[in-house]
């Protein structure tokens, strides 16, 4: 016994070179190192179960595309499509193999690629590359919007005359003056200036001239005069003829609810059914946006659901009345057949805008699935509907619509698939505690969906507005049952009472209810601390806070909680990423630059508020860009402007050439549009520089600067395309006009916006 005691103390030490050391925590460590990789191993397997992949293949998908916007040129879209296919056959010979999920993600992510490029070679046109002072058009009228202060229309062009030759754009986007756009559908002639598409306003930021390529539009700009409508020389097509029907049928929605409301009522109903939400004020446009209302403006998975669930349930229930329907036929798939008809009609007359087809694929997988009796809301659903709008128009991933939209309802699908069910678990209890404890889920339920949508979106928000609402739960919980109970059904009610002439007092229901949506709205938006302001942080920070999102949203096991990690990280690099010392525009007529005290002191040769505005809100600057505090420290005269840097040097802004040299040699920053000597010391921006690519940021490093441009040298996109490089969407150039200025103005700004 003895020594077999001696052989256990023995066994619970081990020699070093010091003598015996007891095991104790060493050996329970050791012990503990493969528990915890057998549950690593675990969780994996787990995750990779039979059934797990098909969520991931939209990210891989999407992954390809967001490759494709980053890459310097255009790939061979035939090449990338024959590699996608072949990968595509490797995978499906692969699929009982174990390397069948590595080779599916791949094919997948290429098949993003080609399907990005092919879509990029299919809308090939022509994007104006300098400004045309006049042009006479002649076209179809397409689009028509109502604005606040202007009406908006595009026109698909049939002849362009300008006063060098004549050349064709394919689409233009014209602003006029309020109440004078033509008719959708009319043929007119008219007089206009053509100004290049938007490029960034500063690097990193939203690009409207991708924006419009994919649109087709390769210029914006201004009808001059009057608009005459003409006789068409051939027919419009059968798409002109359904876009005009569509449009007129919004017109007579709208025009019947102005008969009973008229202001943000008016414009807030319309949007709310027509998808037309350019007429709401700026101050209650703003507000909806700062409380979180403002997604109520955009027709998407909220509004899709509450058409097809009244649509579905008020069918059910009628058809429940008739006692042999209920027993001999299927009336719950006759009813999501109802809704999925109604959810179609929705998404045509809303404009089918990109947040609507995800919501209406979405929507329509989920009543597809009731037809023929499968589970309707998982994760397989939304990653259907993504892959359908990725397909369809893969560009929508740059768009913040799309990222918010399918952000919010990861998170959701998440919540009613992990979270869901255990609220809803009914205790064993009386009835009145049960309706009691009932009432409080519900609300539970929708401050926790609220809260889930709100942090899921917060990233892009913050990315694409510079912008948080902290408040946005409160606005919610508010407005959302109003609109939810009241809004939205009285103004189905309302398009179904139309024929009839009995919708008006539909009009006045939903009044009622936008009324108390707008007091929220004022209300959050004027609380302290409503307006969260996020400088501008880039990319990478908000692909972290992506793949966060993604594994919190898909994963099943602890290993989800890697996700709050990456967002967590995300949120200190957003934080932490230093914002620019100097930006100059791309004109070179507007230069801001950092102050000792960190703000941005701004000189400039002309005005533009729209992208002073832009540059503040980038910059978490609550300042407007009439603020005089902007030009503190700027010394300008006839010659031009100077101010000191945050290191003390100076950066001065040259208007004339009789500047030069004294700025060269007291300066460390130059922005000129003249020709600087050959010796100046300055770092000097010139137009040539500027006309290359576009506006700059540029970052002190210790007595040099680090430059970022929106055209990097090397850079050549079709909707970006480098100067002096030809290609298949020819530049069309303005006749040399010395004394008009090629530079857009700040009405010109506007009509981007």
């Amino acid at each position: 016994m003895a020594e077999r005691g001696k052989g256990r103390a023995r066994a619970q030490t081990w020699p070093t070179q010091d003598g015996a050391r007891p095991l104790g925590d060493s050996a329970g460590a050791m012990s503990a190192w493969p528990s915890a990789t057998g549950k690593l191993h675990e969780w994996v397997r787990r995750e990779a179960g039979d059934g797990r992949l098909l969520p991931w293949l939209p990210i891989a998908f999407g992954g390809g595309i967001a490759i494709y916007f980053a890459a310097a040129r255009e790939p061979v879209a035939w090449l990338v499509s024959i590699i996608a296919v072949g990968l595509g056959v490797a995978a499906f010979l692969l699929r009982r193999r174990q390397a069948f999920a590595a080779m599916a993600m791949l094919a997948a992510t290429v098949a993003g690629f080609a399907v990005a490029s092919v879509k990029t070679a299919r809308v090939s046109h022509v994007v104006l590359a300098q400004p045309i002072y006049s042009a006479e058009l002649k076209g179809f009228v397409e689009t028509h919007e109502e604005r606040e202060r202007t009406d908006r229309f595009v026109l698909r062009v049939t002849q362009m005359d300008i006063a060098r030759g004549t050349t064709k754009l394919e689409r233009v986007r014209l602003s006029v003056r309020k109440g004078t756009a033509p008719a959708v559908g009319s043929f007119v002639a008219l007089k206009a200036r053509l100004l290049p598409p938007l490029s960034p306003l500063r690097p990193g930021s939203y690009d409207f001239a991708r924006d419009m390529y994919f649109q087709g539009i390769g210029a914006s700009g201004f009808a001059m005069g009057a608009i005459k409508t003409l006789d068409p020389p051939e027919s419009g097509g059968w798409r002109l003829r359904y876009v005009a029907a569509m449009q007129g049928m919004r017109d007579a929605i709208d025009a019947r609810i102005r008969t009973v409301l008229s202001g943000d009522n008016r414009a807030i109903a319309t949007a709310l059914l027509t998808g037309r939400r350019d007429a709401i004020t700026a101050p209650v446009n703003d507000a909806m946006f700062i409380s979180g209302l403002g997604h109520v403006l955009s027709i998407s998975g909220y509004h899709m659901a509450v058409v097809a669930g009244v649509v579905f349930f008020a069918v059910r229930a009628l058809l429940a009345l008739i006692p042999g329907l209920t027993v001999t036929f299927p009336i719950k798939k006759w009813s999501a057949a109802a809704a999925l008809a109604a959810a179609t009609f929705y998404l045509l007359l809303s404009g089918a805008e990109v947040a609507t087809q995800r919501s209406f694929f979405m929507t329509a997988v989920v009543l597809i699935a009731i037809m023929v009796d499968r589970r309707a809301v998982t994760f397989r659903t939304l990653a259907v509907a993504a892959m359908i709008v990725l397909a369809i128009a893969p560009e929508a991933l740059v768009h913040p619509s799309f990222q918010m939209s399918f952000a919010a309802t990861l998170g959701l699908v998440a919540l009613i698939q992990i979270g869901m069910p255990q609220m809803f678990a009914s205790p064993d209890n009386s009835q009145v505690a049960r309706a009691a404890l009932w009432g409080g889920r519900e609300i539970m339920m929708l401050a926790l969906a609220s809260f889930v949508a709100g942090l899921a979106t917060t990233p892009y928000a913050a990315f694409h507005f510079h912008r948080i609402t902290p408040y946005g739960v409160l606005a919610n919980l508010a407005a959302m049952p109003v609109v939810s109970g009241i809004v939205m059904p009285a103004g189905l009610l309302g398009l179904a009472a139309m024929p009839f002439g009995l919708d008006g007092v539909f009009w006045n229901l939903m009044g009622l209810g936008i009324d108390w949506m707008i007091v929220v709205t004022v209300w959050v938006a004027a609380l302290p601390g409503a307006i969260g302001r996020m400088a501008a942080f880039g990319t990478g920070p908000l692909l972290l806070a992506t793949a966060g999102i993604v594994l919190l949203g898909l994963l099943r096991t602890p290993l989800r909680w890697a996700g709050a990690g990456a967002l967590t990280a995300a949120t200190v690099w957003a934080l932490l990423v230093p914002q620019p010392d100097l930006l100059v525009s791309g004109d070179g007529h507007n230069v801001a630059v950092r102050g000792r005290e960190g703000r941005l002191h701004l000189m400039r040769a002309s005005k533009d508020s729209f992208l002073v505005r832009e540059w503040l809100a980038g910059d978490a600057d609550s300042r407007d860009a009439a603020h005089p505090a902007l030009s503190e420290g700027v010394s300008c005269d006839a010659d031009g402007c100077v101010v000191e840097m945050a290191d003390g040097r100076l950066a001065a802004l040259v208007l004339q050439p009789e500047a030069l040299a004294d700025d060269c040699a007291r300066t460390a920053v130059l922005v000129t549009s003249r020709q600087a000597p050959a010796d100046c010391a300055a770092l000097v921006i010139d137009q040539e520089r500027l006309r290359r690519q576009g506006t700059l940021a540029l970052y002190r490093t210790g007595r040099a600067f680090e430059i970022t441009a929106i055209r990097p040298e090397g850079v050549n996109r079709p909707w970006s395309p480098a100067v002096g490089v030809a290609s298949s969407t020819a530049a069309v150039r303005a006749p040399r006009t010395p004394s008009v200025d090629a530079t857009p103005s700040e009405a010109d700004r506007q009509a981007e916006d």
